[in-house]
């Protein structure tokens, strides 16, 4: 990650830290500043305070957000920028959920060579705001999660056909912690398994999801996945 002497961490939970040291924010003030590090672009404060304050009346929720802002600034650190009717990330935070999209996006252009270390940045592979449950969060942290996924898959496929197998491995097994019933990810890690020769370990896998797929969704593996082992298990 870029060195920077302000670190707003999202993901595994609220942080935020200047030279190293954790700084104390009102939830409020978490709330707005997590919000808007997480856009892409400057966004107006009404849109703000609406999506925060959701129940409150316009009036009631633009003067919560100017209360929030002002509760930043006595910080002491200039967290959020505000250019007219609109606010963003100062751009001199780092934070770790974007740097954990350009991360994934930098994994999914096939016109880059993948990583020298594989998936390397494993602390990006955080869930984003766990215990907030606004759907904003919910909606960003699924979002976050689709993209990683789709990433890491990718990146298997990518270092499993130019033979770097342990890489590969990683990469798949990243994948199926974020999504533990996504068969896609578990079909990856067999077809690792049996590219390297490891039959017997391709069958446990099989085994290991398909157990899972009934305990938690009362689900068979999908023909597709079947197909990857059924040379391999009598009938």
């Amino acid at each position: 990650m870029t060195t920077s002497r302000a670190c707003l961490e999202l993901l595994d939970g609220f942080e935020f830290r200047y030279d190293g040291e954790p700084v104390p924010l009102p939830m409020s003030s978490q709330r707005v500043l997590a919000f808007v590090a997480l856009q892409d672009q400057p966004v107006l404060r009404t849109y703000v305070a609406g999506k925060l304050w959701l129940d409150s009346t316009e009036d009631h929720a633009t003067g919560s957000l100017r209360s929030a802002l002002w509760r930043l600034r006595r910080s002491g650190h200039e967290l959020v920028e505000a250019a007219g009717q609109k606010l963003r990330i100062a751009p001199e935070v780092l934070v770790d959920a974007r740097e954990a999209n350009v991360w994934a996006r930098e994994l999914l252009d096939e016109a880059l060579d993948p990583p020298p270390n594989g998936v390397g940045r494993v602390p990006f592979l955080g869930e984003l705001l766990p215990d907030w449950y606004d759907d904003w969060v919910i909606f960003e942290r699924e979002r976050l999660r689709e993209l990683r996924v789709h990433a890491l898959e990718s990146l298997c496929e990518r270092l499993t056909s130019c033979g770097r197998f342990a890489e590969a491995m990683e990469a798949a097994q990243a994948a199926v912690k974020l999504e533990p019933l996504r068969e896609s990810a578990h079909r990856l890690l067999i077809g690792v398994h049996l590219t390297q020769g490891n039959q017997s370990e391709a069958v446990r896998h099989y085994g290991l999801y398909r157990r899972l797929l009934r305990r938690e969704l009362a689900l068979d593996p999908s023909a597709q996945m079947d197909e990857l082992v059924s040379t391999l298990i009598p009938q």
